[in-house]
């Protein structure tokens, strides 16, 4: 598979994007656009773009702040709306003429969401891998405890010194806390010097936190909470911690009471198609439970024994997956 590497100049930004075209004859295909999600980058498609580069043109953005992409230093450029602007010109820019089939990961999909509610118009089909529809996710932080507990680690991503516990001990964090599978050999040791290669690159660290910071509705832990969860002292010390340093230094703070956290309505009328490992780490299952009051055109697929990391854990069944739900 040739892959072209290309950037688009978005809003005074430039995103850095590869591009497979070999698509031959006169019907055109659609274009699928694929996101991926923290802490990754383009090449975690890299399976899917060689099985879907024959009969579709296919591309895999750097988001902004990753990899190769600019990485805008302003907190307000990775608030949510704004980066469903941003990606709704980005899709105009790679398919001015036609609606793309839009495939999302993780953070990928927290953006793809939305963009398919608010921007009907440039999406065909939606396709998401365990990332949570706004609506639900939200709903199963403010009424689940397990759900709390699994995002505990975003305190850690919105702390003072985030960058310098993400870089210390050659992205120790990283590799072993977050890039945590379902199977030992899916993350080799090849695979984890590309991604420090880039989580390496000038700005790539405070490019990927900018998503957390600017997060919306992000819970704050409170000591009566912590008590129902189980939670123990010294992790709820340092996520207290955590929470005031960043209310104290005067950045834009996605830290909020419970009590005030307003559960969307996030509608998406569209042919829509999630795969889902049930062994996430960061999502509980939940939040598929009734998802068709948000999504009524919507077919679930879950894998019981893969985590966060589908795409990597059963590539060649995702991608029959996904090329039967496009084709039908």
């Amino acid at each position: 598979m040739q892959l072209e590497h290309k950037f688009a100049l978005i809003d005074q930004t430039n995103i850095h994007y590869v591009e497979s075209n070999l698509v031959s004859g006169t019907e055109a295909k659609p274009t699928i656009i694929f996101l991926h999600g923290f802490p990754e980058y383009w090449g975690v498609w890299r399976k899917q773009l060689s099985y879907f580069a024959e009969n579709y043109r296919v591309i895999a953005p750097d988001l902004p702040g990753y990899n190769l992409s600019d990485k805008p230093t302003e907190v307000d450029f990775y608030s949510v709306p704004n980066l469903i602007a941003f990606f709704s010109k980005f899709i105009k820019h790679i398919s001015p003429n036609s609606a793309v089939i839009l495939v999302a990961h993780d953070w990928g999909g927290a953006i793809a969401w939305p963009l398919a509610a608010f921007h009907p118009q440039l999406i065909c089909k939606l396709i998401i891998l365990n990332a949570a529809h706004p609506s639900t996710f939200t709903r199963e932080m403010v009424n689940n405890p397990l759900q709390r507990q699994k995002s505990t680690y975003i305190h850690d991503l919105i702390s003072q010194n985030a960058e310098h516990l993400l870089q210390q001990n050659n992205y120790q964090y990283l590799a072993e806390n977050i890039m945590v599978s379902a199977y030992k050999s899916t993350f080799s040791n090849k695979t984890k010097a590309e991604y420090r290669q880039v989580w390496s690159q000038q700005g790539g660290i405070n490019g990927m936190l900018q998503y957390y910071r600017a997060m919306p509705q992000y819970y704050r832990a409170m000591p009566q909470l912590a008590a129902k969860e189980n939670t123990n002292h010294s992790a709820l010390k340092q996520q207290n911690n955590c929470s005031s340093k960043s209310e104290d230094s005067g950045q834009l703070s996605p830290i909020k009471d419970i009590a005030t956290i307003k559960i969307p309505n996030i509608r998406i009328n569209l042919p829509t198609l999630i795969l889902w490992g049930e062994r996430d780490q960061a999502f509980v299952n939940e939040n598929l439970t009734d998802i068709n009051q948000y999504v009524p055109d919507c077919t679930i697929v879950r894998f019981k024994n893969c985590s966060h990391w589908l795409q990597h854990e059963r590539p060649a069944e995702i991608n029959h997956v996904m090329n039967h739900f496009i084709n039908t």
